[in-house]
């Protein structure tokens, strides 16, 4: 155990004191915080400081060039069909005064269909927005073309928008309103996370493993220890660096959090700093006024994190241990990274198979497909934590986390039999057969 411990220490201080860590440690919050918020930096920058481009609407029915109305991007220019008989002349003559021109034919109503005429290519958006905006005044000249008084009146009173609301009983019988979507966002998050890391960390060990092989100086530790005990340090040692990745993470988004709540709780009620008092709580959230944020926050702190981050630390570490192990074996087997790919691509080929059956399993997260797939230990890390915000129950819980365990016990007991052989052997191009071998071997 002293030796195991050694060598657990040596893996867990050699990577975490590279800059590489540090960096990786600081940079990927921010990289998370920045992709939410570069789109709509993206979004602000594309519209701050453009110039309004002047569009000409040539209406051929004089009816319909006032209900396209002006934008930030675009100023219409409204001409009538008779004023402009040759709107290609009309065009050039223009010059760059013009970016394009609509024309809107006489039998618009019959045809529903316009012309936007450009030297250039037309922007996207101002197809949309004037699909949009003569797709709804067509839509109100066809009903009134019926002649009956108030139609359009009655259709409007008549379109009703159905607010469906998800509320969860307890045991007791208290109500607490949920949210489908973030329970999706919440598990496909986790689950992606566990799917980066497993395959991130599981490399590392890979290339550990072939680098010590390469440079022969596995055959001076082995000497000093065992074969078994050099993997099982790789491993605990890498994967304690992935859980202390993992918590610095963690508290440095529940610090971003806290300030970010901090800021919306004073236009909604402080509703962030009253957590802790259900009655407090309640009052603020129908005291802000804001219903949208309302059931947001309601479902935000209906989603019960204390079990789904338990049950994510043991699903990270049973699948970590599972293709960590794998990850080991395959890398003792070769002399180079670039012959080790025969080995990890059925692997990685696995887990792409479990993250598209825990997207398939968001419509459906109660149907067969999820329930095997949250049970086969290969696919249940990911799997199982996208179907668990659905609050699966108990019993199936509890079977999957000892399958997932049992098969990863006996997994680095195979890897372990295929480590203490091939971490040995040079020179030698590996194959399927030769490691079936190792593993009959005594």
């Amino acid at each position: 155990m002293s030796k195991l411990k050694l060598i657990i220490a040596r893996e867990y201080m050699s990577m975490v004191g590279r800059k590489s860590f540090i960096i990786m440690t600081i940079l990927i919050p921010i990289l998370m915080i920045a992709c939410i918020l570069l789109p709509i930096g993206i979004g602000y920058l594309n519209h701050e400081g453009s110039e309004t481009e002047n569009v000409a609407v040539i209406d051929e029915t004089g009816r319909y060039a006032s209900a396209i109305v002006d934008t930030d991007l675009f100023h219409f220019v409204p001409l009538s069909g008779d004023t402009v008989t040759d709107p290609h002349q009309f065009y050039t003559n223009a010059g760059e005064s013009l970016t394009a021109m609509v024309i809107i034919p006489r039998d618009v109503d019959s045809t529903h269909q316009v012309t936007i005429y450009s030297d250039k290519t037309v922007n996207a958006s101002l197809k949309m927005q004037i699909n949009r905006q003569l797709s709804d005044t067509l839509t109100r000249a066809h009903v009134a073309s019926y002649g009956v008084p108030n139609l359009q009146k009655m259709i409007d009173e008549s379109s009703v928008n159905v607010d469906v609301k998800s509320v969860k009983w307890g045991e007791d019988g208290t109500e607490t309103e949920t949210s489908s979507e973030i329970a999706m966002g919440i598990g496909f998050a986790l689950s992606f996370l566990i799917y980066m890391f497993v395959l991130m960390y599981g490399a590392m060990i890979m290339n550990g493993v072939i680098e010590e092989k390469t440079n022969r100086i596995v055959e001076v530790i082995v000497s000093s220890c065992k074969p078994f005990q050099l993997m099982m340090g790789k491993i605990i040692g890498v994967a304690l660096v992935g859980l202390t990745q993992l918590a610095i993470w963690t508290v440095v988004m529940l610090a971003l959090s806290m300030v970010a709540g901090s800021f919306i709780g004073l236009a909604t009620g402080d509703v962030f700093t009253m957590g802790n008092d259900p009655a407090a709580l309640q009052a603020a959230l129908q005291e802000s006024g804001n219903a949208d944020m309302t059931q947001i926050i309601q479902a935000i702190l209906g989603v019960n994190y204390l079990q789904i981050f338990t049950c994510f630390v043991f699903y990270f570490v049973g699948g970590y241990l599972l293709y960590a192990a794998l990850f080991a074996a395959f890398g003792s087997a070769v002399d180079q990274a670039a012959d080790a790919s025969q080995f990890t691509t059925p692997i990685i080929i696995i887990m792409i198979i479990a993250l598209y059956a825990g997207m398939a399993c968001i419509e459906n997260p109660n149907g067969p497909m999820a329930l095997w797939c949250s049970m086969i230990p290969f696919t249940s890390p990911i799997v199982m934590m996208i179907r668990l915000p659905y609050d699966v129950p108990i019993w199936q819980l509890a079977l999957s986390i000892f399958l997932l365990f049992a098969t990863a016990a006996a997994t680095v007991w195979i890897a372990s039999r295929i480590y203490r052989t091939g971490i040995l052997l040079y020179g030698k191009k590996t194959s399927y057969k030769d490691i079936f071998r190792w593993l009959l071997r005594h």
